[in-house]
């Protein structure tokens, strides 16, 4: 399957999208990096990325949105100039030691003009799969193909900024960051395939406007799913570094959570063989389950050791949950509001990951790491209760158009 996804997309896309996410996924720890080298303050650091969540998370969907109205190729060129610029004068500004207030609000623009990339990219490469009269398995595979790229730019992004942190300063990493989005977030948005996705009059298009954008109730579950799946990954970030902490090595925080991503990646990537006769619904309640079973032995862990078994046989859940919440979204919701939709998935795991972590990290300071690690599992636990409560089924006003796409998938 995943021969054809890559036939589907073409050999350049791909790697312009994973080098286009990149970034994403190197700002948020390179800012609090970088601010308490400079300014010597957690706290002042702490709030600088939470300005940069806050801002992805609040404008994610509306760079969504846009996209769905007016297409890719301009809204994807002006935010990754726009982001390029804004972690550019971020990184000015906090080695200026410019006052909290402003690094907070270059915090918020930064977060506010990210492009959406790995949302747009998901999006795009559903519609190139759907425009060419693929069939459901083949879209679940780009969906698992998108997810890995996810997954593995999560691991990678936060190992340049440490790399690079380690061998020189962490406004490297930053600028570099900027550069690479304004390079690959450029090459992504003048691709040709970004037409796939542009707005164009058809028979829906006639219809009225409420009718056309109307989102069904479930969507608004898988929304809250996600960002529970954030939070999950907030309080076991915090539990893991709280815990390696104890343990007197908290260099190995980040190996632990990297091994995790790894995990996710390859089970991510072995989503395509899934037999097609299990649905969707049934898929997503057993991550759910499988999140719920696999996240409580992090209760009890005391030791390294054990500490890398659990959190990397956890990861081993995430992939399968995020990829299905992904599919089920791409089958509910109205066409006209994929790309929106998706943003919003991305965004809410960005908002669910830094409330958790600023929640469950004031948690283990006053009680250890089991306090933070019983906030991932009570998310897990509601993830699953929002599975089994929701039936999710696509409405008649979701329409895929299927039409030749070879020109659209040329480069």
């Amino acid at each position: 399957m995943y021969r054809d996804t890559l036939s589907l997309l073409g050999p350049v896309l791909p790697v312009v999208s994973f080098l286009g996410r990149l970034p994403t996924a190197m700002c948020q720890l390179g800012s609090l990096l970088l601010v308490a080298e400079t300014s010597g303050s957690l706290a002042t650091a702490g709030l600088t990325g939470g300005a940069l969540a806050a801002g992805q998370t609040v404008a994610g969907p509306l760079v969504g949105r846009l996209a769905d109205r007016h297409g890719q190729r301009g809204v994807v060129l002006a935010a990754s100039l726009a982001n390029a610029v804004a972690v550019t004068a971020l990184v000015l500004a906090v080695l200026a030691q410019a006052p909290t207030a402003g690094l907070m609000a270059l915090g918020v623009l930064a977060g506010a003009t990210v492009p959406q990339v790995g949302p747009l990219a998901r999006t795009r490469s559903v519609a190139l799969a759907r425009r060419s009269g693929a069939d459901d398995r083949l879209v679940g595979a780009v969906l698992s193909f998108e997810g890995t790229l996810d997954e593995v730019s999560f691991v990678l992004g936060p190992a340049f900024v440490g790399l690079a942190a380690a061998l020189a300063h962490p406004a490297g990493a930053l600028l570099a960051a900027a550069l690479l989005l304004l390079v690959c977030g450029s090459a992504f948005a003048l691709h040709p395939t970004a037409r796939a996705t542009a707005p164009e009059p058809s028979a829906s298009t006639r219809k009225s406007a409420a009718e056309r954008t109307r989102l069904p109730g479930p969507a608004y579950a898988l929304r809250g799913t996600m960002v529970l799946q954030g939070a999950m990954f907030g309080a076991s970030q915090a539990g893991i570094t709280a815990l390696t902490e104890e343990l007197g090595a908290p260099a190995q925080a980040g190996l632990v959570y990297a091994a995790m991503g790894v995990m996710s990646a390859a089970v991510g990537l072995s989503m395509a063989a899934v037999p097609a006769r299990v649905g969707l619904t049934t898929r997503w309640r057993a991550a759910t389950a499988g999140l719920v079973v696999l996240s409580v032995p992090l209760l009890f862990v005391g030791s390294l050791g054990a500490l890398y078994a659990v959190v990397v046989v956890l990861g081993a859940a995430y992939a399968p949950h995020l990829i299905t919440v992904f599919g089920l979204t791409e089958r509910t919701v109205p066409a006209a509001r994929l790309a929106e939709s998706m943003a919003f998935l991305t965004s809410g795991i960005v908002g669910g990951q830094a409330l958790a972590l600023a929640i469950s990290g004031r948690l283990a300071e006053g009680h250890g790491a089991p306090a933070a690690f019983a906030v991932a599992v009570g998310a897990a636990v509601a993830c699953a209760a929002l599975s089994w409560s929701v039936r999710v089924t696509a409405p008649a006003t979701v329409v895929r158009e299927v039409r030749p796409a070879a020109a659209e998938r040329s480069g």
